[in-house]
């Protein structure tokens, strides 16, 4: 194929504008602040689990205390009704039942009373271990925040040069022949990305191999507008006055 050594040159600003796209490309996806977020989602899974542990265990207590405080009520409304009894009837055998009853109840009042304040203080307990989980989220929630703006702002920023390198691309490509492009760019994906490469000091600086022995004169003795192709890598050898041919 033919095209002259101008249009030839052209390729090396495609490819460093190929290369170019690759590397943006590639740090769009390998950016510390995707590691970041991810291990946050994590922290995040394993705190809202322990979160739903401690919640748990206090939605018991407090259950638990609910039942307390409902049968304390019905033993003082008991021994409000005794007391009343007691202080509106006239019969000493009816008095002397109550009195036996209300005391088992003051027992049975106090007994409750006891247990409540023991269940108060593990409410406080459950209450103060939720209170530190909810604080943990919260804490993992703000750092997760700050990871993902940091890191749609990097993104942003890369589709930004990416933008640009791509519409430089196009206009590039635009200067070249046809046929020349589609040439590059069936060698560029051959190639995975590399499709031209200047010949520099008689090596190709795609794949660094130094022309010798008979790919050298071969490459001597091309017209300077025949297309050739490294021996090593297949990528099109761009000569130039740094070639050392």
């Amino acid at each position: 194929m033919k095209a002259t050594p101008l249009q030839q040159k052209e390729l090396l600003r495609l490819q460093a504008l190929d290369t170019k796209v690759l590397q943006v490309t590639h740090q769009t996806t390998a950016l510390p602040q995707h590691a970041e977020v991810h291990g946050l989602k994590r922290e995040a899974d394993a705190v809202r689990a322990k979160l739903t542990t401690e919640g748990g265990a206090l939605d018991d207590v407090r259950t638990e205390l609910g039942r307390i405080e409902s049968d304390v009520a019905v033993v003082e409304k008991r021994i409000a009704r005794d007391t009343d009894r007691v202080q509106h009837t006239s019969s000493v055998k009816d008095v002397q039942a109550l009195e036996t009853e209300l005391t088992a109840l003051r027992k049975r009042l106090f007994d409750l009373e006891e247990i409540e304040i023991a269940v108060m203080e593990r409410l406080e307990q459950h209450e103060a271990a939720v209170a530190v989980v909810v604080a943990e989220r919260d804490a993992v929630a703000e750092r997760m925040a700050a990871a993902e703006a940091s890191r749609d702002e990097l993104l942003i920023d890369l589709e930004r040069q990416l933008g640009e390198l791509r519409r430089d691309r196009l206009t590039v490509a635009g200067t070249i022949d046809e046929e020349l492009v589609a040439l590059y760019e069936k060698r560029r994906v051959s190639g995975r990305g590399n499709a031209a490469a200047l010949l520099r000091a008689r090596t190709c600086s795609g794949c660094t191999m130094t022309l010798t022995g008979s790919d050298l004169a071969e490459v001597r003795s091309a017209a300077p507008d025949e297309v050739i192709f490294c021996p090593d890598c297949g990528a099109i050898l761009v000569r130039t006055d740094e070639s050392g041919i």
